[in-house]
């Protein structure tokens, strides 16, 4: 799992079929103190997280173990919407 923050959305009306329904948003990874790193992947929200949220999403073949994304051609997935981050005993980000 990895963290990011959603920083946009990517619309794509012509797809593989299996990914009709789909929603894509641009996520940049983030550091442990929920700092902005240089990755940026476009993931399937299988959560419903909107743009400024911090998630954990999931990059590779882990990216298709989700309900939605089981035995599709998705390389990442946001499986999850972050509440807070602690870092030895200091909050770094909450909700």
């Amino acid at each position: 799992m990895l963290l990011g923050k959603v920083v946009g959305t990517v619309v794509a009306t012509r797809k593989e079929p299996t990914l009709d329904g789909s929603r894509f948003l641009l996520v940049r990874g983030l550091d442990a103190e929920c700092k902005p790193t240089s990755t940026l992947v476009v993931a399937v929200d299988a959560m419903g997280a909107g743009v400024g949220e911090v998630v954990l999403y999931a990059s590779g073949s882990s990216a298709r173990q989700t309900e939605l994304t089981k035995d599709r051609p998705v390389d990442a997935v946001i499986m999850a919407i972050v509440d807070q981050v602690e870092v030895e005993g200091k909050l770094t980000w909450v909700k």
